[in-house]
């Protein structure tokens, strides 16, 4: 008898040594730390086709796509840069003269926007207008390379479009605290947009 306590106090001593097994823990993301207020100032570059107001812990650069001639593509394109977020906003922009013109460059931007749709949970589509331009907004749920596109255009002349992007892999629940304070960005921007309506677009040569 005391033979079988004492072989069952080793297995105990045995067990009690032995190191203790932790679950894993789940998978966590990093913080992203979002400014105290949304706070905004004009953009209102010399020159250009349209102005509007943008965040004010953004940096704004020209885009620097070039053709083959060693002249930009448009020099009214432009990049809108979130470096707490590591994000940008790429703003493209056309002049048009023609209903065919105007119908292309819709459903080019359709085209775009629902280039997504492979890696999309859904493709939500809204249309509202400002004092000077019709605008679509399109959101784009899941892991897609772009949460947010748009398009503002007077319906006569002018058209931009804009595409939301960040530089990291795309993860929705990661990337909700950013993709939620943008969108009230991206909704000012959009909101504050006014055309140049004497502007020319000057040929290149």
């Amino acid at each position: 008898m005391s033979r079988f306590i004492t072989l069952i106090l080793a297995i105990l001593f045995v067990a009690s040594c032995r190191p203790p097994v932790y679950p894993p823990k789940p998978a966590g993301y990093f913080r992203i730390d979002t400014p105290v207020a949304h706070q905004y100032r004009p953009y209102n570059q010399a020159g250009f086709p349209y102005t509007f107001e943008y965040p004010a812990y953004s940096i704004i650069q020209k885009d620097t796509i070039f053709s083959k001639h060693g002249k930009a593509d448009n020099p009214y394109w432009i990049n809108i840069y979130f470096p707490s977020f590591n994000a940008v906003i790429n703003i493209t922009y056309k002049e048009f003269s023609t209903h065919i013109q105007f119908d292309s460059l819709v459903s080019g931007a359709y085209d775009l926007s629902f280039f997504h749709h492979e890696k999309a949970d859904y493709i939500k589509e809204e249309e509202f207008s400002s004092p000077s331009s019709s605008i679509v907004l399109y959101t784009i749920g899941g892991n897609s390379a772009s949460r947010y596109q748009f398009t503002a255009t007077d319906s006569v002349k002018h058209f931009i479009r804009g595409a939301l992007y960040f530089d990291v892999t795309p993860n929705a629940d990661s990337l909700k605290p950013a993709t939620d304070f943008l969108e009230k960005d991206i909704e000012h921007i959009l909101a504050t947009i006014q055309w140049r309506q004497a502007f020319q677009i000057k040929s290149e040569k």
